[in-house]
């Protein structure tokens, strides 16, 4: 295929995605020479050869005999092809042929280990093969994503990785996880309609779904805009996929060399000035001097490294692990603690509950309790918020042994809630919960201290003052309300 799209560099793909945020549909299908019914393959096959292939880019690979001769430029290696070298001038041919033997023999051992665990991950990554549903000719085509050219429609539903960057047409309550690029740990929603204004982050483009983030929940058709290196995705991805830094065991090995090679050439300089003053013959002091630092040199030790790491990357090819390349070994070896970062920010991909507490700001077992009921008898996939709450197990006798279930509304993205409905020895509870906005504005009363008192719109502001504050010092803040039925009232929801 053609060349791919190198051309956009990360911040340059930003600001073009960002001007199509502000295009209505009509504008965007004339933009890219396509319609709701998708494209061609006859076009499919020109965009192909024009933009390449929807993947992002990856290092370019090196032929086998120049990574063999790159390993050779490494300073251990050069002083050992130095002493040989020295070795044979001198006549010294058994010396001369083991070291050199020695330094090819520690070359090629890495070299095959590190070639092969390439090799491997190569065969493990062609094995994935991630799908995506085009809309080509009017009908749904189930395409591999590497095949996907801009101009392409997309349907997305929940469970789909979105597999380029995609202008949103139309979507029925579409949530996606775009945490790899982002960090944030919830899903947010996504629109079809135009910006007014021109987005200037990705966090704030309402209506782009980026590549390599998932569709949590709804449903959505897309126009695809950037494909392959021109992406988001990968944009990132070429920006990490240049020359691996040096390891610290590299980075060690590098200033053993270096501290070597001044002690021999101090050494050598003296014994040589030495032995020329007392004996009068520099040519023989020369030699001596060359023996002395042939004697010096630690001929075994590159080979000793090589074994050492191997043994340990064999180890660890036991434990299904591939080790790509060996010095790594050591600093895996080091490690105390592995945290990994995807964009910036730290996580752990969890929630912790910190505060339950009432309008009040004190610490509430009744609300913790009215929230674990919730999340206890909700039905459906649990959010982080909901794991955070069960946690909290203690609760788990109280709430098994003496609540039973009677209905629930699930979780709605118009009304931003879910509520259960449960008995307790004849008492009917209804328990909400959902965002601040969306509880406060839909309750009359509050409850504090054990008194209830009406709520006025002078509380609303109170409390989601407080809510903002909360948010503000980087906490998901979370409202529960409830409200007590009559005994025997069948449908709670209504009334």
């Amino acid at each position: 295929m053609g060349p791919t799209q190198t051309e956009s560099t990360w911040d340059t793909g930003l600001k073009l995605e960002a001007e199509l945020t502000m295009l209505n549909t009509i504008t965007l299908l004339k933009k890219f020479k396509t319609t709701l019914a998708g494209l061609t393959q006859d076009e499919v096959k020109k965009r192909h050869s024009k933009y390449g292939y929807n993947e992002p880019p990856k290092a370019k690979e090196t032929h086998p005999i120049f990574q063999i001769l790159r390993r050779f430029t490494e300073p251990l290696m050069i002083i050992l092809l130095v002493v040989a070298t020295v070795s044979l001038a001198m006549g010294q041919l058994m010396s001369a042929i083991l070291v050199y033997g020695m330094a090819m023999v520690s070359v090629l051992l890495s070299f095959f280990q590190e070639y092969n665990a390439h090799q491997e991950a190569k065969k493990l990554s062609e094995l994935v093969s991630t799908t995506a549903t085009a809309i080509r000719n009017g009908r749904p085509h189930e395409i591999n994503i590497r095949y996907l050219v801009p101009g392409d429609i997309v349907d997305l539903s929940a469970g789909d990785i979105v597999p380029a960057d995609i202008r949103i047409l139309s979507e029925k309550d579409v949530y996606i996880n775009q945490a790899a690029l982002t960090g944030e740990s919830f899903p947010v929603e996504k629109t079809a309609e135009p910006l007014a204004a021109n987005a200037s982050s990705i966090t704030a483009m309402a209506n782009i779904a980026f590549m390599g983030s998932n569709v949590v929940s709804g449903t959505a058709i897309g126009l695809v805009v950037k494909t392959g290196a021109a992406t988001q995705f990968g944009g990132l991805a070429a920006k990490v996929s240049g020359q691996a830094a040096q390891t610290s065991f590299d980075i060690g090995v590098n200033k053993f060399v270096i501290l070597m090679i001044w002690f021999m050439v101090v050494l050598v300089l003296t014994i040589f000035a030495i032995n020329t003053l007392l004996k009068g013959n520099p040519i023989e002091a020369l030699l001596f001097s060359l023996a002395v630092a042939v004697g010096l040199t630690p001929e075994m030790l590159p080979m000793l490294i090589t074994v050492n790491l191997s043994k340990s990357a064999h180890a660890m090819a036991k434990k299904n692990v591939i080790v790509k390349k060996l010095s790594a070994i050591q600093n895996f070896g080091a490690m105390d603690i592995l945290c990994t970062d995807k964009t910036g920010t730290l996580t752990l991909g969890e929630v912790i509950l910190e505060k339950h507490f009432d309008l009040g700001g004190r610490e509430s077992e009744a609300v913790l309790l009215d929230a674990y009921l919730n999340s206890y008898f909700q039905t459906g996939l649990k959010n982080l918020l909901d794991k955070a709450i069960l946690k909290h197990e203690h609760l788990s006798a109280r709430v098994v042994n003496s609540h039973r279930k009677i209905d629930e509304v699930p979780f709605d993205f118009s009304r931003k809630m879910m509520s259960v409905a449960v008995e307790n020895s004849g008492r009917q509870l209804l328990i909400s919960k959902g965002a601040p906005e969306e509880v406060i504005k839909r309750c009359t009363k509050y409850e504090r201290e054990g008194a209830v008192e009406v709520l006025a719109e002078a509380h609303h502001k109170l409390f989601l003052g407080a809510a903002d504050k909360h948010r503000n010092d980087g906490f998901r803040v979370l409202a529960l309300a409830y409200r007590e039925f009559a005994p025997g009232k069948k449908n709670l929801f209504q009334g």
